[in-house]
C-alpha cells in the first residue's frame, strides 16, 4: 500500500501567532471520531499508545470523566447528538440499513454499488443541530460519516440545513477505507443534492484481490477537505459550525504504511494477522495491535493539524474544539480492546450499556473562557449538546422556539441540559440531570439502561442488574436480587418505564419480554 503525505510534523508544531476574530458568536467544531474507549487516550490512562496532541488538548481545555455517548452503537448514538433526545425518545434505536436488493457480501466493494445506501432518516418533524445552527446565522459543515439518512431519503445533509459534506453517507460504507467512492454537497458550488464522488484511483484495483493497491485512502482525504473548509471559512463575515465524524479507530484495521505505522511496528508482542471477516466486512490486518494503535495516534495527528490551523488563521480563542466518541470500544476487524485495557478502569464495549460501552471521551478546549486543566465530574450525555450550543448562541428557550407538531401526535420531546456553566467555571449554576438514559436494539438483542446519582440500572433481554458505581464501577456486583434495594430497583424501573414511548421504527420496538419487565 502508498504510504499517504500526512505531515505529522504540522500536528506537533508548536502554535502560530495571528490576529484574532472579531465575532461575537464562537464558531464551534465537534470532532466525533468512531468507536474510541474511554481508556484510548493518554489523558485518561492510556499507557501503550501516544496522543500528545489530544492530552495537550486536555491540558488547555476542560476533560470530563463522566460523559455519556447516546447510545453504545453508532446510528443512535449520532442521533442522539443531533436531535438533542435520549434514545428513549429518538427515532433511531439501532442500525437499520437500507440496500437497494438483498444484504450480501461486498455490497460496498464492488464497482456496482447498490444504487440506495445509507441508514433510517432522522426524523425531519424534529429539529436537528445544523438546522439551528443555520438559522442563526452560522455556516454549516460535517466531514465524515451522516449515518442520519440513505441516499435521497427526507434525511440528507442538502435537506438538513448543512452547506457543505464531504464522506460517507454510509456508515456501512465507510467499514473500508479504500473505497470506491464517497458522497459531497457543497452549496457553494452549486451543488442540488448529495452527490456519488468516484475515487478514480481506487477504483483501478479490485476490491478483493489487488485491495492494498489503492492510494486514495478515505480518513486522509476527508481531513484534508475539513482543513480546506477551515481555510474557506475562517475571517469570514459569519460564524462557523462543523461537525468532522471521523471514522477512525473504528475497524478494518488498515492504513498507509507511513511513518506513523512504522513507529508501532514490532512494538507490541503476540502482534497477530487477522484474516477477513466472514462476509468480507473488512479486510485482513497485518499486526492487528499495531494497525490499531497508528489509527489512534493517527487521528491525534489529525486534531493537531486543527488546533494548528486555528492558530495560523488566529481564531483558536475564538473557536470551541470539542473531542468525543460515539460509542465504546469495539472488537471488531481484529481490534483487541482488552491488550490495551481501552475500557480502563471500566468494564463493557461497544453494544453495552455497561459504563464501558457508553462513557466516552469528552474534551472542550476554548482558549480564555474554558478553564484550562480542570477534569469535571460533571454527568452530561450527548443530548445535552444542543441545548449547551443554543445557549452558547444566545437562544433562551430552545424548546419553546424549536419545538414541532408531530405527525402521531405525541409530543417532540428535548432531553438535554446545557452544561455552558460548567465549562465556563461556573459549577454552582449548573442544572444537574434527575436521570441519565439510554436504551438500544441491536442484532436482535434489548437493552436500556438508567444512571441516577451513582445509582445504574440495566435491563438487558428483560433481565435486571443494579450496581452502585460509588463502590463498583467495575459493576462487577449485581445487587438486583438482593432484597435490601428492592426500593432503588423499584424506583429505577418505574423511571425507565416512564422515560421511553416507542419509536416509530417498527424495528426499533421492545418485545413483549422487555415489556412485561419494565411493569
Amino acid at each position: 500500500m502508498k504510504a499517504n503525505k500526512l505531515l505529522y510534523g504540522l500536528a506537533m508544531a508548536p502554535a502560530l501567532a495571528g490576529a484574532q476574530s472579531t465575532t461575537e458568536k464562537p464558531n464551534i467544531i465537534f470532532v466525533l471520531c468512531d468507536d474510541m474507549g474511554w481508556g484510548d487516550l493518554g489523558c485518561y490512562g492510556q499507557q501503550y499508545i501516544s496522543t500528545p496532541n489530544i492530552d495537550r488538548m486536555a491540558a488547555e481545555g476542560m476533560q470530563f470523566m463522566q460523559a455519556y455517548a447516546g447510545c453504545p452503537v453508532s446510528a443512535p448514538s449520532r442521533a442522539s447528538l443531533m436531535t438533542g433526545q435520549h434514545t428513549g425518545h429518538t427515532k433511531i434505536r439501532g442500525n437499520k440499513e437500507y440496500w437497494n436488493g438483498t444484504l450480501k457480501a461486498n455490497m460496498y466493494g464492488k464497482n456496482s454499488d447498490y444504487e440506495v445506501v445509507g441508514q433510517e432518516p432522522l426524523d425531519p418533524n424534529h429539529v436537528v443541530i445544523p438546522e439551528i445552527m443555520k438559522e442563526n446565522g452560522y455556516t454549516t459543515a460535517q466531514f465524515g460519516k451522516w449515518a442520519g439518512g440513505y441516499e435521497g431519503s427526507e434525511s440528507t445533509p442538502d435537506k438538513r440545513k448543512v452547506d457543505v459534506f464531504y464522506g460517507p453517507l454510509c456508515q456501512f460504507q465507510a467499514h473500508a477505507y479504500y473505497p470506491n467512492f464517497l458522497n459531497r454537497y457543497d452549496s457553494s458550488i452549486g451543488d442540488t443534492k448529495v452527490e456519488r464522488v468516484i475515487l478514480q484511483q481506487n477504483i483501478q484495483y479490485n476490491f478483493d484481490s489487488e485491495y492494498f493497491n489503492r492510494p486514495e485512502y478515505s480518513p486522509d482525504l476527508i481531513h484534508q477537505r475539513a482543513l480546506q473548509w477551515i481555510d474557506d471559512v475562517a475571517g469570514g463575515d459569519k460564524p462557523f459550525y462543523g461537525l468532522f465524524t471521523y471514522t477512525l479507530p473504528h475497524a478494518e484495521l488498515v492504513q498507509p504504511e507511513d511513518s506513523i505505522l512504522l513507529g508501532y511496528k514490532d512494538k507490541f508482542c503476540d502482534d497477530s494477522n487477522f484474516a477477513k471477516q466472514l462476509g468480507n466486512w473488512y479486510h485482513e490486518a497485518k499486526g492487528r495491535h499495531a494497525q490499531f494503535a497508528a489509527m489512534i495516534t493517527r487521528l491525534d495527528a489529525y486534531m493537531g493539524e486543527i488546533m494548528a490551523k486555528l492558530e495560523e488563521k488566529g481564531i483558536a480563542d475564538n473557536t470551541i474544539l470539542i473531542f468525543s466518541s460515539d460509542n465504546g470500544p469495539h472488537e471488531e476487524g481484529g481490534a483487541d480492546p482488552d491488550f490495551f485495557n481501552r475500557d480502563g478502569v471500566l468494564q463493557g464495549k461497544k453494544r453495552s450499556c455497561l459504563e464501558g460501552g457508553i462513557r466516552v471521551p469528552f474534551i472542550v478546549r476554548w482558549p480564555g473562557n474554558v478553564p484550562a486543566g480542570v477534569k469535571s465530574d460533571h454527568q452530561l450525555a450527548f443530548y445535552d449538546v444542543m441545548p449547551t450550543f443554543c445557549e452558547l448562541i444566545g437562544i433562551d428557550d430552545y424548546v419553546s422556539k424549536y419545538k414541532r407538531p408531530q405527525s402521531n401526535g405525541k409530543e417532540d420531546y428535548f432531553d438535554g441540559i446545557s452544561f455552558l456553566p460548567t465549562l465556563l467555571g461556573k459549577d454552582k449554576d449548573q442544572k444537574k440531570h434527575e436521570y441519565l438514559y439510554w436504551e438500544i436494539w441491536e442484532s436482535g438483542k434489548q437493552e436500556l439502561a438508567v444512571r441516577q446519582g451513582d445509582w445504574k440500572f440495566i435491563l438487558k433481554d428483560g433481565n435486571y442488574a443494579l450496581y452502585d458505581l460509588a463502590t463498583d464501577i467495575h459493576e462487577d456486583h449485581n445487587l438486583a436480587d438482593d432484597p435490601r434495594y428492592d426500593d432503588k430497583l423499584n424506583e429505577l424501573k418505574t423511571i425507565a418505564r416512564n422515560a421511553r414511548v416507542e419509536s416509530s421504527v417498527e424495528q426499533f420496538h421492545f418485545n413483549q419480554t422487555m415489556k412485561d419487565a419494565l411493569q
